[in-house]
């Protein structure tokens, strides 16, 4: 880069009146912008500006002073969509402090964005596909990607402190009872000689003294009893077999002995709005609210915590959302979404899980295809160096993760029965891609028809969205109930 062309960027990024340098004649070269979209979230910002032709760019992280992010934009017509930009970040946007556009060159658009913290930009275009035209698209990362899961995490560690020093207290207290009764009568003959804090120690009655002990019993006893304790501290002696502590009970069946995670995905977000219904309603925003309620019904549970591979409106690639739930080693995934059909009568909630030997049914191969393409709507970066490592990774699928999907979808099945009509009496199966992690039983659950009128009414309903939130929560507890986890040890 220049001397004279920093010196340029630089003023560009300080000066306020550089705010949007657009004359009345808002022309230049080649595409012409038609829409402006902002999707902020804590995993990234994104950033999509789409154009009836393909843009031309190159982007520069400024560092000194305020971080910024400074795009070049080749070729293209100014309009009142580039100047939305400005009042689409929100204030609340984790990245983006505030955007400025400017007319750097009379072929090349300029765009600051004022950067709240150093960020890892990804830049690639998409070409059209279903909605969309040829889309520009700008992933604004932390330096480090933060784990979805810390904090969850953090509160498992918690949690099993807190059930370790639980059990420690437990044991402390049938310690006490145990030992108390082989001590009463030396105990209580010697405490009128001891402090009040030696007495406990000694695991002495907490009952009143005598005021005027038997004198022989109080000439007598102190020293039995001081020996007594002397050679117990001294050669650790075990209680007497007949106070000795019980084994512990053998743990009943079905009893869950650790930390349950749950990996909900709700379907599609940002870019990829899935399934639209008659009156409008957009499957990513239904199945995100349904999604909300059963986390915190699950984490309600004691023992189970739950992971959201998105909790707002945002885009995340299958593989990603496979991949945030094999980074804490999720028990089970759930992946939730609304259905649509060509016809408006199709109805009834459906479930879904991997199949390794093709679908079983034509309408359950189509679903899958269609699912599987939320990649590409979305917005997928398929530069991604490790993706191609990932997606052999996720072909291993096991005949084990299948059949134990099968069995928590017949749990599930079975309960969304009880809300409303199901459009398959059985659990079906298709290769669909983010049910394919190797090791986690995983299901993808259709609540509902959102092209049916009656059923999207019933999906809009909040009441509607906590019946059908129950009867997901009672399968998911009976499966873990009729088969718990096994323990074992988790690693990051």
């Amino acid at each position: 880069m220049t001397v004279s062309r920093r010196h340029a960027l630089a003023r560009l990024g300080r000066a306020p009146g550089l705010v949007l340098l657009l004359g009345g004649a808002e022309l230049a070269y080649g595409a012409t912008i038609v829409a402006v979209r902002v999707w902020p979230a804590n995993d990234y910002t994104r950033v999509t500006i789409e154009s009836d032709g393909r843009l031309e760019a190159t982007h520069l992280m400024v560092t000194e002073g305020a971080p910024r992010l400074v795009v070049d934009i080749d070729g293209l017509q100014l309009n009142t969509a580039l100047r939305d930009l400005l009042g689409k970040v929100k204030p609340d946007d984790p990245y983006i402090a505030g955007v400025r556009v400017g007319q750097f060159q009379p072929r090349v658009v300029r765009i600051v964005f004022d950067l709240k913290q150093l960020v890892v930009p990804q830049r690639f275009n998409l070409t059209p596909v279903a909605n969309y035209q040829h889309r520009l698209v700008l992933d604004l990362y932390p330096p480090k990607a933060p784990d979805p899961l810390a904090q969850m995490l953090a509160e498992r560690d918690a949690a099993e402190r807190q059930a370790a020093r639980a059990l420690q207290d437990s044991l402390g207290e049938l310690i006490a009872k145990v030992e108390s009764p082989s001590l009463p009568e030396a105990a209580a003959a010697a405490a009128p000689s001891l402090p009040k804090a030696a007495s406990a120690s000694l695991g002495a009655p907490t009952a009143p003294i005598p005021a005027t002990p038997d004198p022989s019993v109080a000439a007598a006893a102190p020293a039995g009893a001081a020996a007594s304790v002397t050679r117990r501290a001294a050669t650790a002696e075990p209680p007497p077999a007949a106070a000795a502590a019980p084994p512990p009970a053998p743990a009943p069946r079905g009893r869950i002995d650790r930390l349950v995670i749950v990996a909900l995905d709700p379907g599609h977000g940002g870019e990829d709005p899935g399934a639209i219904g008659p009156t409008g309603l957009r499957e990513k925003d239904v199945v995100l609210q349904i999604a909300l309620k059963l986390r915190d019904t699950l984490n309600a549970v004691r023992g189970m915590r739950v992971m959201m591979t998105r909790d707002a409106d945002y885009f995340v690639p299958l593989q990603d959302r496979v991949r945030k739930a094999r980074q804490v080693q999720a028990d089970l995934l759930v992946s939730i979404h609304a259905d649509a059909f060509m016809r408006p009568e199709a109805a009834g909630a459906s479930v879904f899980a991997l199949s390794t030997k093709g679908a079983t049914s034509t309408a359950a191969r189509w679903l899958a295809d269609k699912e599987n393409a939320a990649d590409v709507v979305g917005g997928a970066n398929i530069a991604n160096g490790d993706a191609q490592v990932l997606r052999a990774m996720l072909e291993m699928s096991t005949a084990a993760q299948v059949r134990d999907s099968l069995r928590l979808g017949d749990e599930v099945l079975t309960r969304l029965g009880r809300v409303g009509r199901l459009h398959k009496p059985r659990v079906e199966q298709a290769g669909f891609a983010v049910l394919k992690a190797p090791d986690i039983p995983s299901i993808l659950v259709e609540t509902a028809f959102i092209s049916n009128p009656q059923e999207e009414a019933r999906l809009r309903d909040p009441a509607y969205q906590y019946r059908i939130v129950t009867a997901l929560a009672t399968g998911i507890r009976r499966y873990f109930t009729k088969h718990p986890p096994m323990p074992r040890q988790r690693t990051l």
